[in-house]
């Protein structure tokens, strides 16, 4: 497929695009070696300068890795992993992995929550605040975070610059984040997402979305957050011993999500052991020791 030269688009950026497109795809894998220019002027039908200032964007973005003497190659992904079920947020987790994350703000003002927002905040009176965070200087997520007004007064833009709301909202409001449940959908990047994280309109796209509770059990945040895919990976920890236990009590007539939070998808600890060692273990243990599971998980 050529170049379209009826459009003002750059020749180089229809180049690059069409590489990039193919690339995010793994239609060229990391680790594989671009056409030779010879190889792209044809399929493109441009000059050596054309594909070669494509190569140089691809590059510059990261993409390919071109070596004195030997063939570009396509570069592995920088990736950053984030546990989807901790209710801790993406700042803390960065951090605690040695990634320098910033934040930029993109408007704070008072704005009605989307539905599923409404419904778990019971209010709309609320503030939403738009962040873009970034991981290393490369655009990562675009956030949209809402809050109920009357929780957070005199809130400000620059607080939350290069800040985590989470910690704010422990230092400055006593409301500590502490579980809530969440949902990841992918999605395509419409052009208020891609021209904020840097990726073409249209590419797939990352979405967490859900609320938090507070250390009260009141409801305190709902967020819709849209991740980088060719750059976060969302990791899950699985615990065998948590279901064992609700199964176990279910058939003893006990209901596991009677007064159990662990299935909001929010935390999980680490390595939880305890499983139950099963006709060994009394029903009535196994219900103490899942309530004590949920109460570390909550």
């Amino acid at each position: 497929m050529g170049v379209d030269r009826s459009t003002r688009a750059p020749l180089h950026q229809q180049v690059a695009d069409a590489l990039r497109q193919e690339i995010l795809g793994h239609d060229l894998p990391p680790g594989e070696a671009l056409p030779s220019e010879a190889t792209l002027c044809d399929r493109f039908g441009v000059a050596r300068s054309v594909v070669r200032q494509a190569v140089a964007g691809l590059a510059g973005d990261g993409l390919v890795i071109r070596r004195q003497g030997r063939p570009t190659i396509v570069a592995p992904p920088a990736e950053y992993r984030r546990l989807v079920q901790r209710a801790t947020g993406m700042f803390d987790q960065f951090a605690r992995r040695g990634h320098q994350l910033r934040t930029t703000i993109r408007d704070l003002s008072p704005a009605p929550p989307p539905p599923g927002g409404r419904d778990f905040l019971g209010t709309d009176d609320t503030i939403r605040i738009e962040r873009v965070r970034l991981v290393d200087g490369d655009p990562l997520s675009y956030v949209r975070t809402w809050l109920p007004a009357e929780r957070v007064p005199d809130l400000r833009a620059e607080h939350l610059t290069d800040a985590s709301l989470h910690r704010l909202l422990t230092r400055n409001y006593d409301l500590r984040p502490m579980r809530g449940r969440r949902q990841v959908h992918a999605v395509a990047a419409d052009e208020l997402l891609a021209d904020a994280l840097d990726v073409a309109t249209g590419g797939p796209l990352l979405l967490l979305e859900g609320g938090t509770t507070d250390q009260h059990d009141r409801p305190l945040e709902w967020f819709s957050a849209w991740h980088r895919a060719d750059r976060v990976v969302f990791d899950i920890d699985v615990s065998e011993s948590m279901e064992t236990l609700r199964l176990d009590s279910a058939e003893a007539g006990h209901p596991a999500d009677e007064g159990a939070r662990a299935d909001h998808g929010d935390d999980v600890a680490g390595d939880h052991g305890g499983e139950p060692g099963g006709d060994t273990v009394d029903l009535e243990r196994a219900r103490r020791l899942l309530a004590e599971l949920t109460r570390i998980l909550g």
